[in-house]
């Protein structure tokens, strides 16, 4: 087994000065990669098993059924880089048919991370893997020392790419190109339009799961920059913005409050929101737009259900 985790401390300082700065904006918010501390994470894994969130379940399935097809198309590759890489669970499939000999995880949960990355080399004894707790989006070039030679693909997948502003996708995605390298590939999933009543539903599921998911968020806050969020004062609120063309995620402050963060404080007014998330969708053309833009050229396209893969070189 070749497994080795390094975990870059820049992520646990930035937390401090980009919640406060966000709360001294206006309108307030924060940005969605904080949601994911060790709750925060099983709390997602639940969302996608919410019967409203049907995005990762039709992710698999398209996959599952066009696993040979995408793997012929991108042919051989020395190295997999998964930014985002979570619970490592899907790139698995394109390591069984791929064969890369490294494999390079990124998240800024780095011990969670390192848990379902050292599993996975252990599985995969011919593959290097090589886990990066770090904030990728932030400083994704310092992944650079940590990959071999050879061809690379960059893995992007769940929708992720969905969270940033078209101009923002743009650049990570520029950014991804100059990590893959000039005979580099990039596969990355995506949410397509759909269904306003549909899209509404998978981020207001019946449970509440995707409301204590957002929540969550204010109780990290209280744990670890001592804030004093009371968590039954706020609600989540989440819409699909049919202009914009993204869902919307919300914490609406119940009443008028002040609020201690890090040793500073913070009025909210009754109704005032703190935007914590927004999820883009697509149709397959204005991607593909984006992505040209980034310097990627579009190879194939896979569409189910709502949901869409594009393979670029």
């Amino acid at each position: 087994m070749s497994f080795r985790f390094v975990d870059l401390p820049a992520a646990h300082d930035d937390l401090r000065a980009d919640v406060l700065a966000g709360l001294a904006a206006q309108p307030k918010s924060i940005p969605p990669k904080y949601f994911y501390d060790e709750a925060g994470c099983r709390l997602f894994e639940a969302i996608c098993a919410q019967p409203e969130y049907a995005l990762c379940r039709t992710e698999r399935a398209l996959m599952d059924a066009h696993l040979s097809e995408i793997a012929a198309a991108i042919g051989a590759v020395d190295c997999i880089i998964e930014p985002g890489a979570g619970d490592c669970v899907k790139v698995r499939a394109l390591l069984d048919t791929v064969h890369p000999s490294q494999l390079v995880v990124l998240d800024i949960a780095g011990e969670p991370l390192a848990a379902a990355a050292g599993a996975l080399a252990l599985e995969y004894s011919g593959v290097a893997v090589s886990a990066l707790g770090m904030d990728f989006i932030r400083s994704l070039e310092d992944a650079t020392p940590y990959l071999m030679g050879g061809r690379r693909l960059v893995y992007y997948p769940g929708s992720s790419i969905g969270n940033f502003t078209p101009a923002e996708a743009a650049a990570l995605l520029a950014r991804f190109r100059k990590l893959a390298g000039e005979a580099g590939q990039l596969l990355i999933g995506f949410d397509l339009k759909k269904d306003p009543v549909e899209l509404h539903r998978a981020y207001n599921d019946v449970a509440g799961v995707t409301a204590a998911f957002n929540l969550n968020l204010l109780a990290r806050l209280n744990r670890e920059l001592e804030a004093d969020f009371d968590l039954g004062q706020f609600r989540h609120y989440a819409f699909y913005n049919p202009v914009a063309g993204r869902v919307e995620m919300h914490l609406i402050s119940l009443t008028g409050q002040t609020v201690r963060v890090a040793g500073q404080r913070f009025h909210f007014a009754l109704g005032e929101s703190v935007h914590t998330e927004n999820s883009w969708k697509f149709r397959g053309d204005e991607f593909s737009a984006i992505a040209a833009s980034a310097g990627w050229q579009r190879v194939q396209t896979w569409e189910r259900d709502g949901f869409a893969v594009q393979l670029y070189g």
